[in-house]
């Protein structure tokens, strides 16, 4: 079977790994690259950079990877589904709800495999973690916590910490946990003379009980990404900037210290740092898509899962705006 015919729109921080590791994935081939731009990564190669997404689908391309700001999502993926082109998209899936969803309903009516890079489902951290969740090594799942904080990116111009990392948070969570939020609130503070918030701490709770919290920042000058599922059985951590996962489980061992012991919730048990297979989470996703677009079995992040992430964080922007509590 000939490879797939790959276009990219966009060669900028995200972009220019997305250029690398389409050349290096089995069946595709990409044959083409446009960012008004230019090439500030020098990732071109003999392609050379073509003007927009017109030249682009002018080149004859049988999907594409969209990383340009989120601001031009839309345009360009509803010039792809006209032009029956398989899509995956940079998340958040787009600016505002009603562009995201003309983009689930175009690519849909389209018959078209419609995508989100909602890169940390691909984790390896956190596919172990969701598999062990499966086999029950947990339990039932109290709470999922996570912290994502860092220094300030200024190429991010165009949506707030909300939707540009926040989303990361909520869309793994529902994954993990296989649950939709029911509940939001949310607290934003602007600190960097911008006009979206650069800080954003979430609660809530999904349909299955489980209490969530989210702490996101671009204010931090370390970087930080974890996750923390607590439940039943004890509790995972999983850091997804190394792929580690630590598992700490309730303690069986009766305590004798008498002012520990009077305490009647849990004691430390085993702690178990997993061994597994860490492949680059980027090169997992772009496989999937290609699986998805070949009709094979795949965990492509659909459009509309893309769409229900952007609605939660829409509805977190809002409850800190409004300072009441968002039913989903």
């Amino acid at each position: 079977m000939a490879a797939l015919r790959a276009g990219l729109l966009g060669v900028g921080m995200m972009g220019r790994h997305h250029a690398r590791v389409l050349r290096e994935v089995d069946g595709v081939e990409l044959v083409a690259i446009a960012d008004p731009g230019g090439d500030p990564h020098g990732v071109a190669g003999g392609l050379g950079i073509l003007p927009d997404i017109d030249a682009l689908i002018g080149a004859g391309i049988d999907i594409a990877v969209v990383a340009v700001p989120t601001r031009f999502h839309e345009e360009a993926a509803l010039k792809l589904a006209a032009a029956g082109v398989h899509t995956l998209v940079e998340k958040p899936i787009a600016h505002s709800l009603d562009a995201g969803q003309r983009m689930v309903d175009a690519f849909e009516t389209a018959g078209l495999v419609g995508a989100v890079g909602h890169i940390e489902r691909f984790n390896p951290a956190l596919q172990e973690l969701r598999r062990r969740l499966e086999a029950d090594d947990l339990g039932e799942v109290y709470q999922i916590a996570t912290r994502r904080q860092g220094p300030f990116p200024s190429r991010i111009a165009d949506v707030g910490v909300a939707k540009d990392l926040a989303s990361h948070d909520i869309d793994l969570t529902a994954w993990v946990a296989q649950s939709d939020y029911r509940l939001v609130f949310a607290q934003t503070a602007f600190q960097s003379g911008r006009e979206h918030e650069d800080m954003i701490a979430i609660t809530g709770r999904l349909e299955c009980g489980a209490i969530v919290n989210h702490l996101v920042n671009w204010l931090s000058p370390m970087k930080e990404r974890v996750t923390v599922v607590t439940g039943e059985k004890g509790a995972f951590v999983a850091d997804t900037a190394t792929g580690d996962l630590t598992f700490f489980a309730n303690g069986t061992i009766p305590l004798e210290w008498e002012s520990v012991s009077s305490f009647r919730g849990v004691s430390e048990g085993d702690v178990t740092r997993y061994a597994f297979a860490k492949r680059e989470p980027l090169r997992v996703e772009l496989e999937a898509f290609r699986d998805a677009v070949l009709g094979k079995d795949n965990d492509v992040v659909a459009m509309a899962q893309g769409q229900r992430a952007l609605a939660v964080a829409e509805a977190a922007v809002d409850s800190a705006r409004t300072g009441e509590s968002i039913a989903l």
